[in-house]
């Protein structure tokens, strides 16, 4: 894909149900670790819940996206994601601050981001915009 006529600006917004597929062939392109729940069935249940399922357009496509949750107690940003080829613009930065401010509106006082220990740019990034390590916390799952 030729990206040479790229524009810098984009634009946040929600995602759409019929867009699942292209948030899924964003996670894949950026490289984002599969999961049990990376269907087009379950990107769609998740952008009709009450989560707000963002994505950053530019260039008229999905170039970045964040899942940002809150569950009447925290709030809880995932898959965060940037096309390659349009890092280093910002995108991550605004669709976080995006993230927060629609989590704050709700009522969160204490915002967790999820982030997997093998990507150390990732654990960069978020430092970067201001979360922490929080030390003594080991997260648990089970996939019924």
């Amino acid at each position: 894909m030729d990206l040479s006529n790229k524009t810098d600006t984009f634009l946040i917004r929600e995602c759409c149900p019929e867009e699942a597929e292209a948030l899924l062939t964003l996670w894949q392109t950026a490289g984002t670790s599969p999961s049990i729940t990376d269907t087009i069935a379950d990107i769609q249940r998740t952008i009709e819940s009450h989560a707000s399922v963002l994505v950053a357009d530019a260039d008229q496509r999905i170039v970045g996206s964040l899942i940002a949750t809150f569950d009447g107690w925290r709030g809880n940003m995932y898959r965060i994601a940037v096309h390659p080829g349009y890092r280093r613009r910002g995108i991550g930065r605004t669709l976080v601050e995006e993230g927060e401010k629609r989590l704050t509106k709700l009522g969160a006082k204490r915002i967790t981001a999820l982030v997997e220990e093998k990507y150390p740019w990732a654990i960069a990034f978020w430092s970067s915009v201001g979360y922490e390590i929080e030390p003594g916390i080991a997260r648990f799952y089970r996939n019924p």
